[in-house]
């Protein structure tokens, strides 16, 4: 089916979801009715809303309130708290917060709530890692201390993206009947479908803009049919949609580290896990291929020809972000110092088929990308057409994420990250985590790089740590980025790309993180309709 007649079909649908909500409080003129909102921004949380299995890591908790926040230029700011220490050895934290909180029920919120909220996050064993925690104390009924059992300064992160819950009215059915103290509670839940969400009157910050606003769980296909259709104020999209102009709304890029990069197994074949897997590969555990690759990419021209210029080239997993190291920045697009490379390392092309070999072993590897994602698919074709150029051979294969799983070991794999938060950093380059779950599958180790990053790790402030951060990437020695040792090739960073209804200023936005949940939503009570 053409995608002409795809869209066609998807307004139908969302016009027939629309017009039997027709008779509920949601609407859909923002004209008719200028405080509510009609909003496509991503799809439903299958978990709900609730802080201790994840909700409110990658945007606003929307239902919660968190101690501390970021604000749009990504400094740390008070959102419960009133402010907070650190102690000297780094190990307790203590915040204070406010006064004037209450939860959507009615009832304050207190100290004993943000310690209930964090032991019930550290014993879900949720994607939210709070291992370190050892206890938090109440010591007031608006103080709280946490004690560490190493100092942390990635800690702060979490003081910024847990949502406090209510000790009170927490069970099993929470993430489906979220009691919060954020800027907005939920009204009503249709599954597979939409969410209704109303002002919370009782809310202590900045009042929303907007009494309701109609959350539509819509792929980016379906939420650019419903923006045709003018049944949605905002709507998020792809790139390959964003050069069509549709009436009555303006197209709104925002920059992201939301990532896309091709991870290299580090070390040579021969090892397995645990568990029986493959590890290791012994084309890229070459530092020639990997440099090569890094070198022969042309990453502008990646961003132009796939993302339609919607992105930005790729150097780590947090370009633009405070922690980033701009020394990481390389030359690429140059097949023949790529070729260079690949000829004092070794590899040479032999027989004339255009494949370098070295000791009998021909540069070609595996990468792997999850089948159905469009993007990945069209950057790792691409990337493998641009490094054939210096003789090295990407045999590019769709695959389940239950096969990659199995084979993210041994061959190189499209992955994409990005996160406000430079724990990620750690998690992803770390030899302590090397082949846990997702984090380093490909095995990098590399002594000094460990050295920043438990630096960093352990420096008693995020401001402190920064220099560490910095240097892990590339300290003029040594580093995780292209620049050094290059486990990964990174190649864009993917701006979000949202239809906006025209008179809807939804304020200034941040640097976004890797796209699950609903980013845009940051500084959702800062959206309002501008002035006539």
């Amino acid at each position: 089916m053409s995608r002409g007649c795809l869209l066609f079909v998807w307004i139908a649908a969302v016009m027939a979801l629309l017009s039997g909500c027709s008779g509920q409080e949601g609407g859909t003129e923002a004209a008719e009715r200028p405080d509510k909102l009609v909003i496509a921004v991503g799809s439903e949380p299958e978990g709900g809303f609730d802080p201790a299995a994840g909700w409110g890591l990658y945007g606003s908790p929307l239902f919660q309130s968190t101690l501390l926040k970021r604000d749009n230029d990504l400094k740390i700011v008070n959102d419960l708290a009133t402010g907070w220490t650190v102690s000297g050895d780094g190990l307790t934290w203590t915040v204070e917060i406010r006064k004037d909180a209450v939860f959507s029920d009615g009832q304050p919120l207190t100290a004993r709530d943000v310690k209930f909220t964090f032991e019930t996050v550290r014993n879900s064993a949720s994607i939210v890692d709070l291992t370190n925690l050892d206890q938090v104390v109440v010591k007031d009924e608006y103080t709280v201390s946490f004690r560490l059992k190493q100092p942390q300064s990635t800690f702060i992160a979490r003081l910024i993206t847990t949502g406090i819950i209510p000790e009170h009215a927490y069970d099993e059915q929470y993430a489906f009947r979220p009691i919060g103290s954020g800027p907005y509670v939920l009204k009503q839940w249709d599954r597979g479908q939409q969410i209704i969400v109303d002002a919370n009157p009782d809310y202590y910050g900045q009042k929303p803009g907007f009494e309701q606003i109609t959350f539509l769980f819509l792929g980016e296909d379906a939420a650019y049919a419903a923006a045709r259709a003018g049944e949605v104020d905002l709507a998020y999209i792809p790139a390959s949609l964003s050069g069509t102009k549709v009436p009555g709304m303006r197209l709104e890029s925002v920059h992201s580290v939301d990532n896309r990069g091709i991870m290299f197994p580090y070390v040579p074949s021969g090892d397995r896990t645990a568990d029986g897997r493959p590890v290791g590969n012994d084309v890229t555990s070459d530092p020639a291929i990997r440099q090569a690759v890094n070198v022969a990419v042309d990453r502008q021209g990646l961003v132009d020809g796939i993302l339609e210029g919607h992105g930005s080239p790729a150097y780590t997993a947090s370009d633009g972000l405070p922690w980033w190291n701009e020394q990481t920045i390389i030359r690429d697009n140059e097949p023949e110092r790529a070729s260079s490379l690949l000829e004092d390392g070794g590899w040479r092309d032999a027989d004339g088929d255009g494949i370098r070999e070295k000791d009998g072993l021909k540069a070609e590897f595996v990468l792997l990308y999850p089948a159905g994602d469009v993007i990945r698919q069209s950057l790792a074709l691409a990337a493998a057409e641009m490094v054939k150029k210096a003789g090295i051979h990407m045999i590019v294969e769709g695959k389940s994420w239950e096969d990659i799983e199995q084979g993210m070991h041994e061959s190189a794999v499209l992955f994409g990250w990005g996160s406000h938060d430079p724990l990620e950093m750690y998690n992803l380059y770390s030899s302590s985590f090397m082949g846990v779950e997702y984090y380093n599958p490909g095995y990098y180790s590399n002594p000094e790089v460990d050295r920043w990053l438990n630096k960093a790790m352990h420096a008693l402030t995020e401001e402190e740590a920064l220099a560490y951060w910095k240097n892990a990437q590339w300290d003029g020695q040594n580093g995780l980025s292209a620049a050094g040792d290059a486990p990964w090739a990174w190649l864009v960073n993917i701006d979000h790309l949202y239809l906006v209804r025209e008179g809807l200023d939804i304020g200034r936005q941040r640097i976004q993180p890797h796209g699950h949940g609903w980013p845009i939503t940051d500084n959702i009570s800062e959206w309002h309709w501008k002035d006539e």
